[in-house]
Order: C-alpha cells, then structure tokens, then sequence
C-alpha cells in the first residue's frame, strides 16, 4: 500500500517536472530560435540547449541549495557554484555549436540574429536556472517553516498535557489529610450515636461530588467555591467543637465570578491543620473581599509558636502557588507571612483574567 503512493507520488512528481521542462523548451524555442524558421527548426535548435539546463538546474537546486547554502556554507558554496558556471559555460557553448551544426546545418544569414549570440543564450538559461533555484528556495523555507510550526504545536501540546498532569497531581494532594480526620470524626460520633452523625455524612457526601465532579471543569462560580468552603469549615467546627473560635468576613459574590476549582481550600485546610496554639485550641479569621473583578482572600491562624513551616505545609503552600502560576501566570499574589503567634496568608487573584484551559 506504501509503496503503491510511492510509486504514485513519484509518478506525479516527473509528470510534473516534464511539463516544465516542455514549458522551457517553447520558451527557448521563442527568444533562441530563428525569427525566420519554422517551428520545426527552432525546437529543433533550443532541444540542443535543454539537456545543459536541466544538469545546470539540478545541480543547483539538489546539491549546491541543500548541501551548501540551507546549511549556511557560504564560501564553499560560492566555490562551488562558480565551478558549476564555468562547466555549464562550456557545455553550454559545445550544444550551441552543435545546434549551428546539426539543427541550422550551418546556413548562417541575417535572418539568425539573436541564435548567434552565445552570450544571450547563455544569459537566457541562466534565467531558467536562477528562478528555478528562487522557487526552490521559496519551497524550502515554506517546507522549513510548516515543519517549525507542526515541531512548535507538538512541543505546546507536550507542554500542555504535562502541565495538565501537573495539576491533576496537585490536586490529588489537597485531601487526605481531611478526608482522614473527617471520616475519624463521624466514626466517634456513629459510637456516641450522636444526632449530629447523617447530617455529617451527607455534608461530607456533597463536599466528596464537589471534589470528583465539579472539580474537573476548567472554572466553577466563585459563589460555588465560597460555599464549598462553608461546608467545609462547618464540618471542621463538629469536629473541634468547642477548641475552635472562627471569624468569617465574606462580600456577597457577584454570580458571573469564576474561579479555577479548589484554588482556596488548601489555605483553609492548612489554617485547620496547622493552626492549634500552645493550649489545643484554635482560632481562625478569615476574610473574602471582592473589587471588581479582583479577589482578596486573607486567612489568619493561631499557632503555638514561631516554628518553621513544617514539610506537609511547606509542600502544600509550594502545590498552590504552582497552581497560580499556571492557572493565572502574572495575574496573581500570594504572601506568607508566619509571625510569632500566628500564620498569615494572603491571596490575591485578577479573576477577569480566564485561568489557562488545561484541567
């Protein structure tokens, strides 16, 4: 099957090529021949001159082009191609004289005016050869530059489904560590038979279909995500109970906001988990500002002392900031700052600005 179109490509290709070629040879035939002779006579006199033409141009166009001048040979190149002119200049000569002889049968008159002239037989296929090699070369950088561009797609697409493995990895490790401490809690409380036990499990049923559905979208509303996070903290006061104490200022969320799914929770799951002072209780505000199109989140935690970031929230902290510059490259800020008795986190997003399509 191959080797069939290979056949049929090359077929097409001298079919093509022979078309020219008879192309060339009228127009040899109207500014070489005799002004005076017949047709016959004239195609006679320019089809000695054709087969130097066709070496001359080949030569060009599949050796000196390729080999010397696309791979920036410049002096050889030139070298070469002189060596080219002076050969074709011979042959070129040797076929004119054998058209005199053989095609004209040495009937020299004034009616052969332009076919004595060897310099402009020799300047007319020059011509052939020169826009011969210009269309080459047209055809070459056409060739190169449709090759760059296929190269250019496929390096972006690769760069893509990486970055989108990327985030998917990202996500995956938002998690566990709730879900562990969550479904902890509803097991202590099945025990007690606590009447708070169903609604616990279907808050966790829905925040579960957020997180394996709703999270797969490139962008959710931010009202979504606002409320997801409600659930979310609700659960985590059954859990503490009475050691937590949590302030919320939120603005009312416009409905045509959107966001990149699970963008916040990781910094309010990192305040839950980081976030016991010296005495096992917990305090957090948190405060959501909307300006325009801009999203001011702020999350402040009690801690027990100024320790260093440990590694679970370092690695969680470096997960969304890599995720910002993804999602949002230049159109976000993200500030940390972990004080003596407390741990601040600061977000700032352009939410006008469409996160990259890529989950």
């Amino acid at each position: 099957m191959e080797s069939g179109k290979s056949f049929l490509a090359l077929l097409k290709r001298l079919c093509i090529h022979l078309f020219l070629w008879v192309l060339v040879l009228l127009f040899f035939s109207f500014f070489l021949g005799l002004e005076a002779g017949s047709f016959s006579e004239k195609i006679g006199f320019s089809a000695f001159l054709l087969p130097v033409t066709i070496l001359t141009t080949y030569v060009v166009i599949y050796h000196l082009i390729p080999r010397y001048l696309l791979p920036k040979k410049y002096f050889r190149f030139a070298l070469y191609s002189f060596y080219t002119l002076v050969v074709s200049a011979v042959f070129i000569i040797i076929s004119a004289f054998y058209a005199f002889v053989i095609a004209l049968k040495l009937e020299w008159n004034e009616s052969l005016p332009i076919s004595k002239s060897i310099f402009y037989i020799m300047i007319t296929i020059y011509l052939v050869v020169v826009i011969a090699s210009a269309f080459s070369l047209l055809k070459n950088n056409y060739t190169s530059a449709a090759k760059n561009e296929e190269l250019k797609n496929r390096i972006l697409e690769a760069q893509l489904k990486l970055k989108e493995q990327e985030l998917h990895y990202l996500k995956m490790q938002i998690h566990p560590h709730f879900l562990f401490n969550t479904l902890n809690t509803i097991y202590g409380l099945s025990l007690s038979n606590n009447d708070k036990t169903p609604e616990m499990i279907l808050q966790l049923s829905e925040l579960l279909d957020y997180i394996l559905y709703q999270t797969r979208k490139p962008v959710v509303k931010l009202k979504d995500e606002v409320n997801h996070i409600r659930n979310y903290i609700d659960l985590e006061q059954k859990r503490f109970q009475d050691a937590l104490s949590i302030n919320l200022d939120i603005d009312p969320i416009p409905e045509h906001l959107e966001i990149s799914p699970m963008l916040l929770l990781p910094l309010v799951e990192n305040s839950f988990k980081h976030g016991k002072d010296a005495q096992g209780s917990l305090r957090i505000k948190l405060h959501l500002k909307i300006t325009g199109s801009n999203l001011n989140f702020e999350i402040i935690n009690s801690k027990a002392e100024k320790n260093p970031v440990s590694e679970s929230q370092g690695i969680g902290l470096k997960n969304i900031r890599r995720r910002l510059e993804i999602l949002y490259p230049h159109h976000f800020e993200l500030k940390i700052h972990n004080l003596t008795e407390e741990f601040r986190a600061f977000l700032y997003v352009n939410l006008h600005q469409n996160p990259q399509k890529i989950e």
